[in-house]
Protein backbone atom coordinates (compact mmCIF):
# COMPACT_ATOMS: atom_id res chain seq x y z
CA UNK A 1 0.00 0.00 0.00
CA UNK A 2 3.00 2.75 0.78
CA UNK A 3 4.36 1.56 -2.57
CA UNK A 4 0.74 2.80 -4.48
CA UNK A 5 0.39 5.85 -2.41
CA UNK A 6 3.92 6.66 -3.38
CA UNK A 7 3.72 5.79 -6.82
CA UNK A 8 0.45 7.89 -7.12
CA UNK A 9 2.54 11.04 -5.59
CA UNK A 10 5.65 10.68 -7.87
CA UNK A 11 3.20 10.77 -10.68
CA UNK A 12 1.86 13.70 -9.55
CA UNK A 13 4.98 15.27 -8.65
CA UNK A 14 6.51 13.97 -12.17
CA UNK A 15 3.67 15.77 -14.01
CA UNK A 16 4.21 19.14 -12.27
CA UNK A 17 8.07 18.89 -13.12
CA UNK A 18 7.33 18.30 -16.72
CA UNK A 19 5.14 21.55 -17.05
CA UNK A 20 6.91 24.24 -14.60
CA UNK A 21 5.68 27.47 -14.08
CA UNK A 22 6.21 30.81 -16.14
CA UNK A 23 9.12 33.07 -14.46
CA UNK A 24 6.98 35.97 -12.89
CA UNK A 25 8.20 39.21 -14.74
CA UNK A 26 10.22 41.76 -12.47
CA UNK A 27 6.99 43.80 -12.59
CA UNK A 28 3.90 45.33 -10.78
CA UNK A 29 1.03 42.89 -11.15
CA UNK A 30 -1.70 45.19 -10.67
CA UNK A 31 -1.80 47.49 -13.91
CA UNK A 32 -4.68 49.44 -12.47
CA UNK A 33 -1.81 51.43 -9.96
CA UNK A 34 0.30 52.05 -12.95
CA UNK A 35 -2.33 53.45 -15.17
CA UNK A 36 -3.67 55.60 -12.74
CA UNK A 37 -0.03 57.23 -11.90
CA UNK A 38 0.38 57.41 -15.33
CA UNK A 39 -2.74 59.33 -15.80
CA UNK A 40 -1.27 61.71 -13.12
CA UNK A 41 1.73 62.23 -14.58
CA UNK A 42 0.11 63.07 -18.10
CA UNK A 43 -2.29 65.46 -16.15
CA UNK A 44 1.27 67.40 -14.38
CA UNK A 45 3.40 67.00 -17.61
CA UNK A 46 0.48 68.77 -19.72
CA UNK A 47 -0.39 71.21 -17.12
CA UNK A 48 3.74 72.31 -16.61
CA UNK A 49 3.92 72.28 -20.82
CA UNK A 50 0.57 74.09 -21.12
CA UNK A 51 2.06 77.03 -18.57
CA UNK A 52 4.78 77.45 -20.27
CA UNK A 53 3.63 77.98 -23.06
CA UNK A 54 1.32 80.86 -21.78
CA UNK A 55 4.66 81.93 -20.54
CA UNK A 56 6.69 82.12 -23.80
CA UNK A 57 3.53 83.24 -25.67
CA UNK A 58 3.58 86.42 -23.03
CA UNK A 59 6.86 87.03 -22.84
CA UNK A 60 6.29 91.09 -23.07
CA UNK A 61 4.33 90.69 -20.39
CA UNK A 62 6.46 90.06 -17.00
CA UNK A 63 3.71 89.99 -14.53
CA UNK A 64 2.23 86.97 -16.68
CA UNK A 65 5.41 85.07 -17.08
CA UNK A 66 6.55 85.09 -13.39
CA UNK A 67 2.45 83.79 -12.95
CA UNK A 68 2.03 80.71 -15.00
CA UNK A 69 6.30 79.80 -14.36
CA UNK A 70 5.09 80.16 -11.31
CA UNK A 71 1.85 77.60 -12.16
CA UNK A 72 4.30 75.56 -13.73
CA UNK A 73 7.01 74.88 -10.81
CA UNK A 74 4.11 74.25 -8.22
CA UNK A 75 3.50 70.88 -10.70
CA UNK A 76 7.80 70.31 -9.98
CA UNK A 77 9.72 68.94 -7.57
CA UNK A 78 12.20 71.32 -5.99
CA UNK A 79 15.66 71.76 -8.52
CA UNK A 80 18.70 70.05 -6.70
CA UNK A 81 21.60 73.19 -6.32
CA UNK A 82 23.93 71.66 -8.99
CA UNK A 83 20.88 71.72 -11.74
CA UNK A 84 20.28 75.23 -10.42
CA UNK A 85 23.92 76.26 -10.46
CA UNK A 86 24.03 75.08 -14.30
CA UNK A 87 21.08 76.69 -15.64
CA UNK A 88 21.89 80.30 -14.00
CA UNK A 89 25.37 79.83 -15.56
CA UNK A 90 23.43 79.26 -19.19
CA UNK A 91 21.35 82.26 -18.51
CA UNK A 92 24.60 84.15 -17.64
CA UNK A 93 26.58 83.26 -20.60
CA UNK A 94 22.99 83.53 -23.10
CA UNK A 95 24.59 81.58 -25.61
CA UNK A 96 22.00 79.81 -28.34
CA UNK A 97 24.39 76.82 -29.05
CA UNK A 98 24.31 76.11 -25.44
CA UNK A 99 20.22 76.21 -25.30
CA UNK A 100 20.52 74.02 -28.41
CA UNK A 101 21.96 71.70 -26.82
CA UNK A 102 20.07 71.87 -23.69
CA UNK A 103 17.34 71.30 -25.85
CA UNK A 104 18.17 67.79 -27.72
CA UNK A 105 19.17 66.92 -24.55
CA UNK A 106 15.56 67.19 -22.57
CA UNK A 107 14.04 65.49 -26.00
CA UNK A 108 16.05 62.81 -26.06
CA UNK A 109 15.56 62.29 -21.88
CA UNK A 110 11.72 62.65 -22.47
CA UNK A 111 11.63 60.36 -25.34
CA UNK A 112 13.94 57.66 -22.99
CA UNK A 113 11.32 58.22 -20.37
CA UNK A 114 8.67 57.48 -22.38
CA UNK A 115 9.92 54.52 -23.93
CA UNK A 116 10.89 53.07 -20.52
CA UNK A 117 7.15 53.94 -19.03
CA UNK A 118 5.46 52.12 -22.10
CA UNK A 119 8.45 48.88 -21.50
CA UNK A 120 6.82 48.83 -17.92
CA UNK A 121 3.53 49.16 -18.75
CA UNK A 122 3.98 46.50 -21.20
CA UNK A 123 5.76 44.30 -18.43
CA UNK A 124 3.18 44.77 -15.99
CA UNK A 125 0.93 43.30 -18.26
CA UNK A 126 2.61 40.34 -19.18
CA UNK A 127 3.30 39.99 -15.30
CA UNK A 128 -0.56 40.27 -14.51
CA UNK A 129 -1.24 37.58 -17.45
CA UNK A 130 1.73 35.22 -15.89
CA UNK A 131 0.48 35.95 -12.69
CA UNK A 132 -3.21 34.99 -13.60
CA UNK A 133 -1.63 31.83 -15.11
CA UNK A 134 0.46 30.53 -11.77
CA UNK A 135 -3.24 31.33 -9.83
CA UNK A 136 -5.01 28.85 -12.17
CA UNK A 137 -2.10 26.25 -12.28
CA UNK A 138 -1.68 26.52 -8.00
CA UNK A 139 -5.53 25.77 -8.31
CA UNK A 140 -5.40 22.54 -10.84
CA UNK A 141 -2.69 21.31 -8.56
CA UNK A 142 -5.31 21.86 -5.17
CA UNK A 143 -7.45 19.70 -7.36
CA UNK A 144 -4.69 17.35 -8.34
CA UNK A 145 -3.56 16.67 -4.97
CA UNK A 146 -7.30 16.44 -3.51
CA UNK A 147 -8.08 13.83 -5.90
CA UNK A 148 -5.01 12.24 -5.25
CA UNK A 149 -6.18 11.65 -1.77
CA UNK A 150 -9.47 10.44 -2.95
CA UNK A 151 -7.79 7.82 -4.80
CA UNK A 152 -5.29 6.57 -2.46
CA UNK A 153 -8.42 6.76 0.00
CA UNK A 154 -10.74 4.73 -2.13
CA UNK A 155 -7.70 2.11 -3.17
CA UNK A 156 -7.05 1.52 0.74
CA UNK A 157 -11.01 0.41 0.91
CA UNK A 158 -11.14 -1.36 -2.12
CA UNK A 159 -7.68 -3.23 -1.40
CA UNK A 160 -9.50 -3.54 2.23
CA UNK A 161 -12.26 -4.98 1.23
CA UNK A 162 -10.68 -7.52 -1.74
CA UNK A 163 -8.64 -8.47 1.14
CA UNK A 164 -11.82 -9.25 3.70
CA UNK A 165 -13.16 -11.26 0.58
CA UNK A 166 -10.26 -13.25 -0.10
CA UNK A 167 -9.89 -14.07 3.93
CA UNK A 168 -13.66 -15.05 3.39
CA UNK A 169 -13.55 -17.02 1.21
CA UNK A 170 -10.40 -19.11 1.96
CA UNK A 171 -12.49 -19.31 5.48
CA UNK A 172 -15.42 -20.93 3.34
CA UNK A 173 -13.41 -23.49 1.91
CA UNK A 174 -11.22 -24.39 4.99
CA UNK A 175 -12.79 -23.24 8.09
CA UNK A 176 -16.71 -22.90 8.37
CA UNK A 177 -19.00 -21.61 6.09
CA UNK A 178 -20.17 -19.26 9.57
CA UNK A 179 -16.94 -17.59 9.83
CA UNK A 180 -16.29 -17.47 5.93
CA UNK A 181 -19.94 -15.25 5.59
CA UNK A 182 -19.84 -13.13 7.48
CA UNK A 183 -16.21 -12.08 5.99
CA UNK A 184 -17.26 -11.40 2.74
CA UNK A 185 -20.08 -9.54 3.62
CA UNK A 186 -18.24 -7.38 5.50
CA UNK A 187 -15.45 -7.79 2.49
CA UNK A 188 -18.00 -6.05 0.31
CA UNK A 189 -19.37 -3.49 2.39
CA UNK A 190 -15.77 -2.02 2.84
CA UNK A 191 -15.31 -1.70 -0.55
CA UNK A 192 -18.17 0.03 -1.35
CA UNK A 193 -17.62 2.60 1.47
CA UNK A 194 -15.75 5.25 -0.89
CA UNK A 195 -18.82 5.18 -3.41
CA UNK A 196 -21.52 5.32 -0.54
CA UNK A 197 -19.55 8.20 0.74
CA UNK A 198 -19.41 9.73 -2.36
CA UNK A 199 -22.72 9.28 -3.24
CA UNK A 200 -24.63 12.63 -2.66
CA UNK A 201 -27.44 10.94 -0.72
CA UNK A 202 -24.91 10.14 1.78
CA UNK A 203 -25.45 12.66 4.29
CA UNK A 204 -28.81 12.63 4.09
CA UNK A 205 -28.98 8.54 4.57
CA UNK A 206 -26.38 9.18 7.57
CA UNK A 207 -28.44 11.39 9.24
CA UNK A 208 -31.42 9.52 8.82
CA UNK A 209 -29.35 6.51 10.30
CA UNK A 210 -28.22 8.83 13.07
CA UNK A 211 -31.98 9.67 13.80
CA UNK A 212 -33.20 6.03 13.42
CA UNK A 213 -30.23 5.03 15.98
CA UNK A 214 -31.51 7.65 18.44
CA UNK A 215 -35.03 6.83 18.76
CA UNK A 216 -34.40 3.38 18.87
CA UNK A 217 -32.24 4.28 21.84
CA UNK A 218 -34.85 6.57 23.56
CA UNK A 219 -37.46 3.81 22.96
CA UNK A 220 -35.22 0.63 24.38
CA UNK A 221 -34.62 3.57 27.33
CA UNK A 222 -38.28 4.22 27.96
CA UNK A 223 -39.16 0.79 27.66
CA UNK A 224 -36.61 0.08 30.36
CA UNK A 225 -37.55 2.76 32.68
CA UNK A 226 -41.39 2.09 32.74
CA UNK A 227 -41.46 -1.99 32.43
CA UNK A 228 -42.68 -3.02 36.42
CA UNK A 229 -40.53 -6.08 37.74
CA UNK A 230 -41.47 -9.14 37.87
CA UNK A 231 -43.21 -10.22 40.98
CA UNK A 232 -41.54 -12.22 42.98
CA UNK A 233 -42.85 -15.32 44.46
CA UNK A 234 -42.61 -15.49 48.74
CA UNK A 235 -44.16 -18.99 48.62
CA UNK A 236 -41.68 -21.50 51.00
CA UNK A 237 -39.78 -24.31 49.01
CA UNK A 238 -41.89 -27.58 48.90
CA UNK A 239 -40.07 -30.11 51.54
Amino acid sequence: MRLILLTCFGLAGCATLSDPLPKQPDAPTAPAIVQVVGDQQDKADGRVAAAVTVARENATRPEVVKAETGVALSYLPNPSEGDLAVARARAAKNDQQDYATAVAYGKKLLASIDTNWAKMEADTKEAKRVSDLKDARIVELQKEVARVKQDASRNIWTLTGAGLVVAGGLACAFASVKIGTPLLLVGGFAGSIPYIYESPWFSWIAGGTCVAVALVGVWHLHDITHTPPPPKDDAPPSA
